[in-house]
Protein backbone atom coordinates (compact mmCIF):
# COMPACT_ATOMS: atom_id res chain seq x y z
CA UNK A 1 0.00 0.00 0.00
CA UNK A 2 1.21 3.55 -0.08
CA UNK A 3 -0.16 6.94 -0.10
CA UNK A 4 1.34 10.57 -0.60
CA UNK A 5 0.30 14.02 0.44
CA UNK A 6 1.94 17.24 0.18
CA UNK A 7 1.69 20.13 2.62
CA UNK A 8 3.04 24.02 3.06
CA UNK A 9 5.32 25.69 5.34
CA UNK A 10 5.55 29.68 5.14
CA UNK A 11 9.50 30.01 6.52
CA UNK A 12 11.20 33.79 7.67
CA UNK A 13 14.20 33.22 5.95
CA UNK A 14 17.70 32.07 6.69
CA UNK A 15 18.08 30.02 10.40
CA UNK A 16 13.89 29.61 10.58
CA UNK A 17 13.60 25.83 11.91
CA UNK A 18 9.91 24.25 11.99
CA UNK A 19 9.06 21.27 13.77
CA UNK A 20 6.64 19.10 11.17
CA UNK A 21 6.60 16.01 12.91
CA UNK A 22 2.33 16.89 13.78
CA UNK A 23 2.02 17.04 9.84
CA UNK A 24 3.99 13.92 9.24
CA UNK A 25 2.04 11.92 11.93
CA UNK A 26 -1.52 13.41 9.49
CA UNK A 27 -0.49 11.80 6.53
CA UNK A 28 0.62 8.24 8.44
CA UNK A 29 -2.68 8.02 10.25
CA UNK A 30 -4.56 9.15 6.58
CA UNK A 31 -2.39 6.26 4.63
CA UNK A 32 -3.73 3.40 6.68
CA UNK A 33 -0.06 1.95 6.69
CA UNK A 34 0.40 0.08 10.29
CA UNK A 35 4.11 -1.16 9.29
CA UNK A 36 6.27 0.83 6.76
CA UNK A 37 7.90 3.77 6.15
CA UNK A 38 7.27 7.69 5.96
CA UNK A 39 9.24 9.26 3.42
CA UNK A 40 10.12 12.97 4.13
CA UNK A 41 11.34 14.88 1.27
CA UNK A 42 11.84 18.71 0.96
CA UNK A 43 11.14 20.03 -2.08
CA UNK A 44 13.99 22.82 -3.27
CA UNK A 45 17.76 23.11 -3.10
CA UNK A 46 17.96 25.40 -0.02
CA UNK A 47 15.55 23.83 2.65
CA UNK A 48 16.54 20.66 4.41
CA UNK A 49 14.56 17.91 6.51
CA UNK A 50 16.03 16.25 9.23
CA UNK A 51 15.65 14.87 13.00
CA UNK A 52 16.26 16.73 16.21
CA UNK A 53 15.03 17.49 19.92
CA UNK A 54 13.15 20.32 18.69
CA UNK A 55 13.68 22.50 21.60
CA UNK A 56 15.08 26.35 21.84
CA UNK A 57 18.90 25.33 22.71
CA UNK A 58 19.65 23.27 19.28
CA UNK A 59 16.97 25.25 17.35
CA UNK A 60 19.97 27.89 17.44
CA UNK A 61 22.75 25.61 17.41
CA UNK A 62 22.49 23.92 14.39
CA UNK A 63 21.93 26.96 11.77
CA UNK A 64 24.90 28.73 14.18
CA UNK A 65 27.24 25.79 13.79
CA UNK A 66 26.00 25.22 10.07
CA UNK A 67 27.01 29.05 9.20
CA UNK A 68 30.66 28.76 11.32
CA UNK A 69 31.17 25.80 8.62
CA UNK A 70 29.91 27.36 5.78
CA UNK A 71 29.12 30.72 5.97
CA UNK A 72 27.59 33.68 4.11
CA UNK A 73 30.42 34.75 1.85
CA UNK A 74 30.98 36.28 -1.81
CA UNK A 75 33.34 33.51 -2.10
CA UNK A 76 31.39 30.74 -3.50
CA UNK A 77 31.51 29.63 -7.01
CA UNK A 78 27.37 29.60 -6.83
CA UNK A 79 28.12 33.38 -6.03
CA UNK A 80 30.03 33.90 -8.52
CA UNK A 81 27.96 32.95 -11.49
CA UNK A 82 24.62 33.97 -9.90
CA UNK A 83 25.38 37.03 -7.33
CA UNK A 84 22.39 35.96 -5.42
CA UNK A 85 23.80 35.78 -1.90
CA UNK A 86 22.69 32.28 -1.06
CA UNK A 87 25.72 29.84 -2.12
CA UNK A 88 25.92 29.23 1.47
CA UNK A 89 22.50 27.92 1.81
CA UNK A 90 22.66 25.39 -1.10
CA UNK A 91 25.63 24.06 0.72
CA UNK A 92 24.20 23.54 4.46
CA UNK A 93 21.39 22.44 2.48
CA UNK A 94 23.02 19.57 0.41
CA UNK A 95 24.71 18.85 3.63
CA UNK A 96 21.73 18.14 5.94
CA UNK A 97 20.29 16.55 2.82
CA UNK A 98 16.28 16.93 1.80
CA UNK A 99 14.43 14.40 3.10
CA UNK A 100 14.17 11.84 6.06
CA UNK A 101 12.81 8.00 6.19
CA UNK A 102 10.99 6.99 9.43
CA UNK A 103 9.67 3.96 10.03
CA UNK A 104 6.19 3.25 10.68
CA UNK A 105 4.83 0.60 13.25
CA UNK A 106 1.68 0.33 14.72
CA UNK A 107 0.47 3.08 12.33
CA UNK A 108 2.93 5.49 13.71
CA UNK A 109 6.06 7.23 13.43
CA UNK A 110 8.75 5.05 15.16
CA UNK A 111 10.54 8.68 16.87
CA UNK A 112 12.30 8.57 20.04
CA UNK A 113 10.76 10.59 23.02
CA UNK A 114 12.36 13.83 22.38
CA UNK A 115 13.49 13.72 18.57
CA UNK A 116 11.11 15.25 16.42
CA UNK A 117 11.54 16.07 12.66
CA UNK A 118 12.44 19.54 11.73
CA UNK A 119 13.00 21.48 8.34
CA UNK A 120 15.29 24.14 8.19
CA UNK A 121 15.48 27.44 5.77
CA UNK A 122 18.65 27.40 4.36
CA UNK A 123 18.02 30.41 2.01
CA UNK A 124 18.51 33.73 2.92
CA UNK A 125 14.72 35.08 2.36
CA UNK A 126 11.11 34.26 3.19
CA UNK A 127 9.97 31.28 1.20
CA UNK A 128 6.95 28.95 1.01
CA UNK A 129 8.47 25.48 1.75
CA UNK A 130 6.23 22.87 -0.19
CA UNK A 131 7.10 18.78 1.73
CA UNK A 132 6.21 15.44 0.29
CA UNK A 133 5.38 12.76 2.43
CA UNK A 134 5.35 9.19 0.69
CA UNK A 135 3.94 6.42 3.20
CA UNK A 136 4.75 2.84 2.35
CA UNK A 137 4.00 -0.22 4.16
CA UNK A 138 1.34 -2.61 4.63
Amino acid sequence: MSHQARFQIGTSGHRDMHDITAHVDEIVAASGVRTGIAHVFHVGSTGAIGAIEFEPGLQGDLPEILDRLMPPSRDYGHEQAWHDGNGHSHLQATTLGPSLTVPVSEGRLVLGTWQQIFLLECDIKPRRREIVVTVLGD
